[in-house]
This record gives C-alpha cells, structure tokens and sequence, in this order.
C-alpha cells in the first residue's frame, strides 16, 4: 500500500506505477535517507513529540535497516521509492510505532535533505580526486621543470616552453574545479529539513537539533524555496561540466602528443588499444572516452537546467529528473579523473624530440624583436625587421639560430654578437622569468605556489 493510498478509490494501475517509481534509481540514497531519518526520530523524541521509547525503537530499527541493506541481507525493492521502502521495512521490524517516523516531515523536504547528504559526499569524493590528479600533475611538473617543449597557439608553433610550466597551466584550470566543488560545497550545506511540504510545520520541533546531527551549518530560511530548490545539483553538475571541459582538453593534447606525427609523449600498453584489421595500430583509446563522454555530462547539466526553468513553486513531480543525470555524471566524473590520472602517472616524456620540435618553425621569433626591443628599437619596428628576417630564413632555407652575425647585422646594425646566444631553443624558454613564465625559477615558483593553494582543501 502506498504511503499515501487512503484518499484514493483503487490502487493505481500498473503502467502508471511503473512510470512513477523511482527505487530503480533513487535507492542509491538508502544511506542518505536512513541517516536523515536517525537525526529526525532522535530530535522528535528530544522535543517530546515522540516519547523517548518510540525514538529509541525507531532509531534502533533503521540503524539494523542500514546494516542488513550494507550486508546485502535485504534487497532494496518493492516499493514505490527509497523513503517508501525504508518506512515500510521499519513498520514491518517494529510495528506501528514505525509510522510515527514520518511526523512533521513531509517526503518534500525529506527527499531535498537526502538529496543534499549525498551530494555533499560526492562533492567531497569529487575534491579528493581532483587534489590526485593535481598532485600528479605537480610530479610531471617537477620531472619536465628543465625540459623544453613547443609552445602552441591556434595549433602552430609558438615559443618554446618548459614542459613544467604546460603541466602547471592545468594544475591551474583543475585548481579553479577543486575551488568551486568547495564553493558549492559551502552553498548547499543548508539544510531543508522541517520544511515539511512547503508551509513549514505546526509541531514545535528543533531543527537545530538535526542540523547539528547531520553536519550541516545552518538550516533554510524558507520552506518554499527550501523544498523545491536544485541550485545545488545545477551547479555539481556546472562544476562537473568544466572539469571534463580541462580533462578534455589534456586529453586532446594527449592523443596529439603521442601521435607519430608529434612523438612528444609514450602511452604505456597497459593503458592502450590495437585495431582488429591493422596490426600496427597503437590507439589512444582511453584519453579519446574521456574527451567523448564530456559531451555526456554537457548533457546533463542542460537536462537540468531544463527542468528547474519553468517550475512553479513549490514542490513538482519534475524533480524527480534531478537524480538520473546527476548519478550518471558523478559516475562518468569520478572514472575519467580515476584513469588520467592514473595514465598520467605512466606517460613517459620524450625529451629530444620535445626539444628538437621546440626549435623549428622560427619559435624564437619573438626572442629577436624582444632583442631589438631591449635596445631601444620600438616593438613595432622590431616585429617588422624580425619578420623580414623569418622571409630571408624561408627563402635560403635556414632558421634563425643557424643565421650568422653578419646576416642579422643586415637587418639591422643594433644586433651584437649575443643575439646568437639569445635565439637559442633553450635561452628563449629561460629567458621568460616572469610569475607564470617558462623559466626553471618561474616553474619551480609555480609548483610551490600551487602545491600552497592546495593545502587549503
């Protein structure tokens, strides 16, 4: 019988009963619900709406609940959803005093409560993966801090680089994740709980007593907004959503670099695929699943972004499709960081041709003007005679370190004698020391300066 069948005729048909439950997916919140309904039975019996005795028997029924579902003693089903399946399984260990749960607590607020203590876990889950991953990084960091690599913009080389200071740039982008997960974690530590439906409740409870017992630091202002409000899940899956963005985007460099037209970078076997048809076929296939399935998550956070946009106050059916999306991107999210990292940690870094790729293509361009700069010829000026110089190494085909003292001279009678040592591969990535530049001092700064933000979380 439903919790809710006494106004009703007839039973509810069985097509309809289908399409309404939600156990199949909701019952990954047993835990959630079972603690939430622990913290309600006790503070009941503290403010005497229960008396001492039904909140002990209640407290000691859900608490043999909890272990047998943890056991795998008791399967989860047969009911219309997990709050139904808890209350009913506890009416059926300890009779009627078992229905006196359920007082001042509507399954409205009860529901966003449970929904809320699952998604703070999972935020703390999702922090403690990002922080692996960024540690990871920081060891490539520290490995590549005196190696150089090419620099790219709009996919053409650039400047050459320290390969430390690329593995920074995305400590830096999974630094601004972990934040907001924190953030969020802050925003959505309220608690709905004696909200009831939407009107608040007419037993004197104390809802203090609940939020201290289940950890949150204050409790909602408003039970409207208290019972319908998902800012919570929207913004876990926003977060969601840009950390598989920066995955993503480490992933690309990933399948480019170990490409054999790049060569940067070795993906170990262990961590790649063959073809069925080309024996020669070494494949990307894990970094390529981690960029596919961030369209995945992209989804989600549309799907509920889309459902929370047109809902009037309070409670609706709608948020029942806040939970689908939501597990399936903390899953997809928790296994992508799970496998780069633990693929990151195996990338071995070919150092020469890092190097050598570092040096082509004219990257220390920019080093000339500067040289120029330096020396009083304005910027533009420099570019412009730089320029002429890139043509003239086109047309002799010669590069830029492999031009004499007399070739530069002819473009302008400001260079000296250490321009050569200046246009060097190496000399331009040791050349930048600002903070956040591709020096061996700025790289090192870098590392230690991340490695400070991080132990704030």
């Amino acid at each position: 019988m439903k919790l809710w069948q006494g106004r009703f005729d007839a039973p509810m048909s069985a097509d309809a009963d289908a399409f309404n439950e939600s156990l199949s997916f909701d019952k990954k919140l047993y835990r959630a619900d079972i603690t939430a309904s622990i913290a309600h039975a006790t503070m009941l019996g503290r403010c005497a709406i229960l008396s001492e005795e039904e909140a002990s028997a209640i407290c000691k029924g859900l608490n043999g609940i909890l272990q047998d579902v943890e056991s795998g003693a008791l399967a989860v089903e047969g009911a219309e959803d997990i709050h139904s399946f808890v209350e009913s399984e506890l009416v059926a260990r300890i009779g009627d005093t078992g229905k006196k749960l359920h007082t001042a607590r509507s399954r409205n607020d009860q529901v966003a409560t449970d929904f809320r203590l699952y998604v703070r876990e999972s935020a703390d889950e999702a922090m403690k993966l990002l922080v692996s991953l960024i540690e990871t990084l920081l060891e490539r960091a520290k490995e590549g801090a005196r190696y150089v690599m090419p620099g790219f913009t709009h996919l053409r080389k650039a400047q050459p680089i320290s390969c430390g200071q690329y593995f920074n740039a995305y400590s830096e982008m999974f630094l601004r994740d972990l934040d907001r997960f924190f953030a969020l974690r802050r925003r959505m530590n309220v608690m709905p709980l004696g909200s009831a439906a939407l009107a608040g409740t007419s037993y004197p409870i104390d809802r203090e007593v609940t939020r201290a017992l289940l950890g949150f630091d204050s409790v909602s202002q408003n039970a409207l907004d208290a019972v319908s409000d998902r800012d919570f899940v929207a913004e876990y899956l926003f977060a969601a959503s840009l950390t598989m963005a920066h995955l993503s985007r480490l992933c690309e460099d990933t399948i480019l670099y170990t490409a054999e037209e790049f060569g940067y970078w070795n993906i170990p076997d262990a961590y790649s695929t063959g073809s069925s048809i080309m024996p020669q076929k070494k494949n990307p296939d894990l970094p390529e699943l981690v960029r596919g399935k961030t369209g995945r998550v992209y989804g989600h956070l549309v799907s509920i972004l889309t459902v929370i946009k047109g809902l009037p106050l309070a409670y609706n059916k709608d948020l029942q499709e806040d939970k689908e999306p939501f597990f399936d991107t903390e899953k997809t999210l928790f296994s992508c960081l799970a496998i780069y990292t633990a693929l990151l940690k195996k990338i071995t870094l070919n150092v020469n041709v890092m190097f050598d790729a570092a040096g082509a293509g004219f990257a220390t361009a920019t080093d000339v003007a500067d040289y120029l700069a330096k020396r009083g010829v304005p910027f533009r000026d420099a570019h412009a005679i730089t320029g002429k110089l890139v043509r003239y190494c086109i047309e002799q085909g010669k590069t830029l370190p492999a031009l004499s003292l007399e070739e530069f001279r002819a473009a302008s009678p400001v260079f000296e004698e250490d321009v050569l040592a200046a246009v060097t591969t190496r000399a331009s990535a040791e050349g930048r020391s600002s903070v956040g530049g591709s020096s061996l001092a700025a790289v090192r700064s870098g590392i230690a300066a991340i490695k400070k933000r991080l132990k704030q979380y």
